[in-house]
């Protein structure tokens, strides 16, 4: 039972994880800040109430001892607020901040791109979730972590593992089974990579924070982090905004005619389909806020895929619109802790992969169904395709 004295607001855990729109928009009109048993946590669904909130650091604490991210792999710095996130934050951002996206990796990106297109292109049909988009994230968050030993397969089942782990709210075991078994791969991989990186260090974020004298638990919590944050996401956008064009062909010629840009579909599709649907919070301080009453160690959802559908911020939000101004959205987040891999993910996705398969992929369409799932992390599961050789 929630020691906050929100309302109770009940959902069907599957149908939930299928479509969780029309919930969402129930609570942001009826209840906004709502209890769910089903999911044991209140979630705060509105812009507005999110983006002042998750600023206060103070009462709603990325610091979660018992979350289930900190428990399955280690306390990272998005799991630390204050003078400790600063720190870490500051001795990671070598590797990328916009001058490294710009001067190191969006040429790593092109180069990734073009040989998994070549690689495809004569098959003239792919899934491009699974063969296109999946590998793609894999290949780029190879080289920006810095674990080049391992194939881009391995990159997506650790990182998906990790996921399904930090999103197990139902408590399966044999999901917190296999996110360790994920997790203690890494540390083989990490393991493997030290003295390599050590004798030439780059760029990548192991090599800087080992550079940067980071200790052993921060630099293994922090790739970890990285490659959690850094796969399906990435997969997911990618897939998704080629599904979002492809199905809504008035906005592709938005981007033919140079009326809207990539990077303006890029961010439109991340805040109508957020990868990201929610952020874990843990109430440190007792608190009111909108007439709720939270209680020190509550479990608090910030809604992100909720509050970027907000009808009182966003005209149509429902409706995928390349032209709109997206100032107000939340997709990477709001305050201290904004995605820090913000610029990478907006270089691969907006300027590299996703033009480049419309440009290679002659007459892309899609061939088949696509299926969408998820709520704390959402995209396409599957999406066939085909093109002309």
């Amino acid at each position: 039972m929630s020691m906050s004295n929100a309302p109770e607001y009940h959902i069907e855990p599957q149908a939930f994880w299928q479509n969780p729109y029309p919930d969402l928009k129930r609570m942001r009109n009826e209840c906004p800040i709502a209890y769910v048993p089903q999911l044991g946590a209140t979630l705060i669904t509105r812009r507005d109430d999110i983006f002042i909130n998750e600023k206060k650091v103070d009462i709603f604490s990325s610091d979660q001892p018992e979350g289930l991210m900190t428990q399955l792999m280690g306390q990272n710095m998005m799991r630390k607020d204050g003078e400790a996130h600063m720190a870490e934050r500051k001795a990671i951002t070598p590797s990328i901040s916009p001058k490294a996206v710009k001067s190191v990796w969006k040429e790593a990106f092109i180069g990734i791109t073009q040989d998994i297109l070549d690689d495809i292109h004569a098959l003239g049909q792919a899934n491009m979730v699974q063969d296109i988009a999946k590998r793609i994230s894999g290949e780029a968050l190879k080289v920006i972590t810095g674990l080049t030993n391992i194939s881009w397969q391995e990159m997506d089942r650790v990182s998906q593992g990790m996921i399904d782990g930090c999103a197990n709210y139902l408590a399966k075991p044999e999901i917190e089974a296999n996110c360790h078994a994920c997790t203690r791969a890494i540390d083989g991989y990490i393991d493997e990579m030290i003295p390599r990186l050590l004798q030439e260090p780059n760029h990548s974020l192991l090599s800087v924070q080992l550079q940067a004298g980071l200790s052993e638990q921060q630099y293994r919590a922090n790739v970890k982090l990285a490659i959690s944050g850094g796969q399906n996401e990435v997969r997911d956008v990618i897939a998704g905004l080629v599904w979002a064009l492809l199905t809504h062909p008035q906005q592709m010629q938005l981007l033919q005619s140079g009326t809207a840009t990539w990077l303006d579909a890029f961010e439109e599709y991340a805040r109508w389909i957020s990868p990201i649907g929610m952020s874990p919070r843990r109430v440190a301080a007792e608190y009111e806020f909108a007439g709720v009453t939270f209680a020190p160690e509550d479990r608090v959802f910030l809604m992100f895929g909720a509050g970027n559908r907000d009808e009182s911020v966003f005209d149509n939000a429902d409706v995928f619109d390349v032209t709109r101004k997206n100032q107000a959205s939340i997709s990477f987040g709001a305050g201290p802790h904004f995605c820090a891999g913000a610029w990478a993910s907006r270089c691969l996705i907006a300027d590299v992969a996703v033009p480049m398969i419309f440009a290679q992929l002659t007459d892309l369409s899609l061939d088949g169904d696509t299926e969408f799932g998820g709520w704390a992390f959402r995209g396409p599961l599957s999406m066939p395709v085909k093109w002309e050789t």
